[in-house]
């Protein structure tokens, strides 16, 4: 791995006893073995602001062979292909090391760079697995260090960094070992507290506990955060506290083991790394980004909820090949408002415990199986207790697919965690109220239309999904016949579903306007409304609130 690996992260301790950590390479064979367990390793890097750099050669003069007389300094490391997502790790001593200046060919021009010539004693290594490695395709490039800041708070540069990253490096250490790790997720798994304090999930692993043992004895950790397009690097070391079981759950809903970060020390360099890379595909293993409990996550609100009350599936209608209506009776009664939504709990059914990989499914590793549906049905009862409730939902994961599965003849029951949700739809005294839906996203409009007026002066529906999700909107004009005059589809896709044809007759004799493409800005341009509803997945959502910018617009978020 070391000979053919393009990156190596390096971790070492400064002369404070503080872990650092670096990123060096670039292509394949900036290292090599020497025999008898020894390294060499040759790579250009900013001999000015690195850490680990400066803590391993920082002393030594222009040229100068530094060979420390006490055993080596202690350092530890992770050489990773990220194409083939195999790493290996590292430890030992460095018993050697130098930086030089060196004249390299670039664009048809000489440049100067620092290089550094390292030579490590290894006296332990691990193969370790690909879960959360996603792929970079990596280069080479020029090290044009400028250090940004440096201090113990975040700059705005390194907040940004923090909150798009996709991986990050860490070092930790004992008294007479170090180690070197990496943690990958999805971009923003690293979530922000402060300017001074960050956290990060622990996901399922291999249960050596290598890096989070180290910080039980010693909560010190060096951490760095690569910027593979634009080869800016954010450097920290700080202080951790391990969250375990509610202590985790209560700062990264959906968490049951966590770390939180006291920054010490934060460095923010733009062009300090040796290398560029594209990203290619991300880890299939990486769960959804935890928000904090302070970001409005939706789970948070269901930690402070107790209820022991079940929901028992008493009817499934199906609309098209992926969506279904399901009805569920609550015989003690639940209380909501039009719109809101429903937490089930599905783990004592689909949860089997501890494994390290699983290919077949490799998101449901980190699955805590709790559902939020929007609640599509609209609450009757006067006394708020009502007795059913609709949710209707398309099958795209484990929890839908086994719910789909079931039938109201097996008497299925799910523990209900709790409702909320403020998502309500306000009409302006004689102005007109624009929704647009996408696919599913009808559902939290359906629980309120008996209290809006549908006139198509006072409300408009611009509703886009599949062309072979049109019994969706067929059943929904059946159910509620006074939505037709204000709405307008857009189909896309193939077309050439059964009754098709017919069916958008029927439609269009009811007074919906099909159309048979996708919904464009200029559909939303010639509405004039300031306020706008929105309900979609986060490509349209992006894309309709881009069209709109201006534009007041409420929308139904689940990016929890």
């Amino acid at each position: 791995m070391l000979q053919r690996g393009s990156l190596l992260a390096l971790g070492t301790l400064d002369s404070q006893d503080r872990p650092w950590t670096t990123l060096w390479g670039g292509s394949p064979g900036f290292s090599e073995p020497l025999g008898g367990g020894f390294v060499g390793t040759r790579t250009l890097v900013d001999s000015e602001h690195d850490p680990v750099v400066q803590a391993l050669v920082g002393d030594a003069k222009e040229g100068e062979m530094l060979q420390p007389k006490d055993g080596g300094k202690m350092l530890a490391g992770l050489a990773i292909e990220l194409m083939t997502r195999k790493r290996v790790k590292i430890g030992g001593k460095m018993v050697a090391g130098t930086v030089r200046e060196v004249e390299v060919e670039h664009e048809g021009a000489t440049q100067t760079q620092s290089q550094i010539q390292l030579v490590t004693k290894i006296d332990e290594s691990l193969g370790n697995c690909p879960k959360y490695l996603n792929q970079y395709e990596l280069r080479p490039a020029l090290v044009q260090p400028k250090l940004e800041s440096s201090g113990p708070t975040l700059s705005a540069e390194g907040n940004a960094l923090i909150a798009k990253s996709d991986m990050f490096f860490l070092s930790t250490s004992t008294s007479s070992d170090m180690d070197v790790n990496h943690r990958g997720g999805a971009p923003g798994f690293v979530r922000i507290i402060s300017s001074t304090q960050i956290a990060y999930p622990e996901f399922s692993g291999n249960r050596l506990y290598q890096s989070l043992g180290n910080l039980q004895l010693n909560p010190k950790i060096g951490i760095t955060f690569p910027d593979y397009v634009t080869g800016d690097v954010l450097y920290i070391t700080g202080m951790t506290e391990i969250l375990v079981g509610a202590d985790a759950a209560a700062l990264l809903p959906s968490s049951n083991l966590a770390v939180k970060i006291d920054i010490v020390e934060a460095r923010f360099v733009r062009r300090g790394l040796p290398f560029r890379g594209v990203k290619k595909s991300p880890s299939p293993y990486n769960p959804r980004v935890r928000p904090l409990t302070t970001e409005g996550s939706i789970k948070s609100a269901l930690t402070s909820q107790s209820s022991s009350l079940t929901a028992r599936l008493i009817n499934k209608t199906p609309l098209t090949p992926s969506i279904s209506r399901f009805t569920f009776s609550v015989p003690s009664g639940i209380a909501y408002s039009p719109g809101q939504w429903i937490a089930l709990d599905f783990q004592s059914e689909l949860d089997i415990g501890y494994e390290h990989m699983r290919d077949e499914d490799p998101m449901s590793l980190n699955d805590d199986f709790v559902r939020t549906f929007t609640i599509s049905s609209s609450p009757v009862a006067e006394d708020g207790e009502e007795k059913t409730f609709d949710i209707t939902i398309r099958n795209v994961g484990p929890v839908t697919k086994f719910l789909f599965q079931q039938n109201e003849r097996a008497k299925f029951e799910v523990p209900i965690l709790g409702v909320g949700g403020e998502f309500k739809i306000q009409q302006d005294e004689g102005g007109l109220t624009p929704f647009v839906a996408g696919g599913v996203g009808i559902t939290p409009l359906l629980g309120q239309l008996h209290v809006l007026d549908l006139a198509p002066k006072r409300f408009k529906l611009l509703w886009t999904l599949r062309a072979v999700d049109f019994g969706l909107v067929v059943d929904t004009m059946e159910r509620y016949p006074g939505l037709a005059g204000a709405t307008e589809v857009f189909f896309t896709g193939d077309a050439r579903s059964d009754g098709f044809d017919g069916k958008i007759k029927w439609l269009e004799d009811r007074g919906v306007k099909v159309h048979m493409r996708r919904l464009g800005k200029e559909n939303l341009d010639a509405v004039e409304a300031e306020t706008w509803y929105l309900c979609a997945g986060k490509v349209l959502r992006k894309e309709v609130l881009s069209w709109l910018g201006g534009k007041r617009v409420v929308f139904e978020d689940f990016d929890y």
